[in-house]
């Protein structure tokens, strides 16, 4: 279950030039944060955690991986702000991501998905 929510955070990155060339910038929001969310997962469950909501993933990545400092306040933030971002292309017609919003968040988007591997692969 771990390498299948890894393989699917890897395999919607590859999906991003796609949202980008197009200019659908609340869909790569939201590929984004279900991105980090699919990693996220895969780590809580190497760790033998579960969280059935949304909200519960980001309260044990942050109980278990921020709080301890197995992972940054950076990368809490910016799984918090994807997941922000995500709902609100997702449900608000009246505000659209934007791609200088969106841009600079690839990279780190990257490494946080890089960190979340190295992590796994030491549970």
């Amino acid at each position: 279950m771990v390498q299948l929510e890894i393989e699917r955070a890897e395999r919607i990155v590859t999906e991003f030039p796609i949202y980008i060339e197009n200019k659908l910038w609340n869909t790569l929001s939201n590929r984004m944060y279900y991105a980090v969310f699919h990693a996220t997962t895969a780590l809580l469950i190497a760790n033998g955690l579960h969280a059935g909501t949304h909200q519960g993933v980001y309260a044990l990545l942050s109980m278990h991986f921020i709080k301890t400092g197995k992972m940054s306040q950076d990368e809490g933030r910016l799984f918090s702000r994807l997941a922000t971002m995500r709902e609100r292309g997702d449900y608000n017609c009246y505000i659209d991501a934007t791609e200088e919003e969106l841009m600079p968040m690839i990279e780190p988007m990257n490494a946080y998905i890089a960190h979340i591997k190295e992590l796994v692969n030491r549970s």
